[in-house]
């Protein structure tokens, strides 16, 4: 996380939202207003680590209103057997500790003109579905929301998601034999100018994915927790070697089918922005100059990797014998 782009914050509030969900209040330590942000951004947080140990960075969805501009809200689930972000946040951080933030980051931005919105969260999926509600409700906008958990205790914002009526509708799994909703049906009853969103575990992602095939591509919208979630087509074209040159110096590298930009940059000691090395957070996107590149990420839209401007080096590869980027 370079200095130019992060800020050192301190938590004022935690509060135990659902069962193993955190929400973590942060601000400026002067008290002054804070970067603006949109609904569906998130923060890259360096996470508190042991001595000697490596840093670790994770994003985490903002769930507060985007009008707000003194303070930041996360929720972060506790994950025993994740990657050791979660445990670190719910056994390390508490009122006054300080954390360094990257600014806000949009990989999962709402479309401000649609007529209607239809969204779909699981479990900790709810954190930015949540900001995005804020949203319509500011500017009158019809809006309805699916969200499932495993049980009532697990649901996050519970108590506040109530307060809405019937636009919001809860499925429990421990409520329904443990059975997911036919969203097929559920959506099939949506209509073409209805956007779609959906933040959440990846059964869930995976039928809404499915539901929504025969859907105008972006009339839909998807926040991914991990790569493995998604399913992808791969090109293989674009699997073998190719070169990359560094427009600043004109070294050429070359990247061999089993190593990303991004390794063969950090082996040459060249050092760059990044932080999931799966090319969900948009942390390492680079400008690209000259060539085609082979897109994998899962940040991009269809019109930036039709626009070839830049990429993800942490996963993409080239479709051109040679990428010219803006390192």
């Amino acid at each position: 996380m370079s200095e130019r782009d992060s800020m050192m914050l301190i938590v004022t509030s935690c509060r135990a939202e659902a069962l193993d969900v955190m929400s973590i209040e942060l601000r400026s330590p002067q008290g002054g207003p804070l970067p603006p942000f949109e609904p569906g951004s998130h923060l890259e947080i360096e996470v508190p680590a042991e001595e000697d140990t490596p840093r670790i960075l994770r994003q985490y969805s903002l769930s507060n209103s985007s009008s707000e501009t003194h303070r930041y809200v996360i929720a972060v689930g506790r994950m025993d057997k994740g990657r050791g972000g979660s445990l670190a946040i719910h056994e390390q951080v508490r009122c006054g500790t300080r954390l360094k933030v990257r600014l806000p980051r949009n990989n999962f931005p709402i479309v401000t003109d649609a007529l209607r919105y239809r969204f779909i969260a699981g479990g900790i999926g709810i954190t930015p579905i949540l900001s995005m509600i804020q949203w319509c409700e500011a500017h009158g906008k019809d809006w309805a929301l699916l969200y499932c958990a495993r049980n009532r205790p697990r649901a996050a914002f519970y108590e506040r998601l109530l307060v809405y009526g019937d636009r919001v509708r809860f499925h429990f799994d421990d409520e329904n034999r443990g059975g997911y909703l036919d969203l097929e049906r559920e959506l099939s009853e949506s209509t073409k100018d209805e956007h779609v969103y959906c933040c959440g575990p990846q059964a869930l992602m995976g039928a809404v994915q499915t539901a929504c095939k025969g859907r105008p591509a972006a009339s839909v919208h998807f926040e991914w927790f991990s790569a493995g979630d998604r399913l992808v087509n791969v090109e293989q074209a674009g699997s073998g070697a190719f070169e990359v040159v560094l427009r600043s110096t004109g070294e050429r590298l070359q990247i061999d089918a089993d190593k990303s930009i991004l390794e063969v940059l950090e082996a040459r000691g060249i050092s760059v922005p990044f932080a999931c090395r799966e090319g969900l957070c948009g942390s390492c996107e680079t400008r690209l100059c000259e060539g085609e590149a082979d897109h994998r990420d899962f940040v991009l839209t269809e019109a930036d990797r039709e626009a070839q401007k830049s990429l993800m080096i942490c996963v993409s590869r080239a479709k051109s014998e040679v990428l010219i980027l803006d390192i």
